[in-house]
């Protein structure tokens, strides 16, 4: 979405609202396809003291892997960015600010790289996820580990003096 800002360009005070949905659903993140709905993208533009600020706000629906336990479930994701919009730049080396086109800006360029950059490389379907049991692979947040408790080597001798008189 190209959004024309010349109303506001030379206009202190002035803002301009905007509002628009970004299908990402053929984004391939690690393999997967996990945006499961349109990305909600609402923010501002406004001209404080002849000084563009740009505000967006981006929010969607993923279905992402849990990295300890694997099971597949469906998360929020809200993406927040600002950045300043200039007619050139005056350093180079400045990554906030965004030169305008013909007094316009690619908003949705804007969000889809915001987006892309704010996402998880692991997520957890919960913060007290127990994970699968390394032995015998069960989901630990839904049954007890079925491994027969392994002896500690340094007491193997015990063990077995233990198994001799039963």
């Amino acid at each position: 979405m190209h959004l024309n800002v010349n109303r506001i360009l030379h206009t202190p005070g002035a803002s301009q609202d905007f509002h628009f949905e970004m299908d990402l659903s053929d984004l391939d993140f690690g393999g997967m396809y996990p945006v499961v709905r349109p990305v909600v993208v609402d923010g501002q533009v406004r001209n404080q003291a002849g000084v563009l600020h740009c505000e967006l706000q981006a929010d969607t629906t993923l279905r992402s892997v849990c990295a300890r336990c694997a099971k597949e479930f469906d998360e929020s994701k809200c993406v927040l960015f600002s950045c300043v919009l200039a007619e050139e730049k005056q350093e180079e080396e400045n990554e906030d600010i965004v030169v305008l086109e013909k007094d316009e800006v690619d908003l949705a360029e804007l969000a889809r790289t915001a987006f892309i950059l704010e996402m998880d490389t692991i997520s957890l379907c919960s913060e007290d996820c127990e994970g699968l049991c390394p032995g015998c692979g069960v989901n630990l947040n839904e049954e007890p580990c079925r491994c027969k408790k392994q002896v500690d080597p340094r007491l193997a001798a015990l063990a077995k003096l233990l198994q001799q008189d039963e």
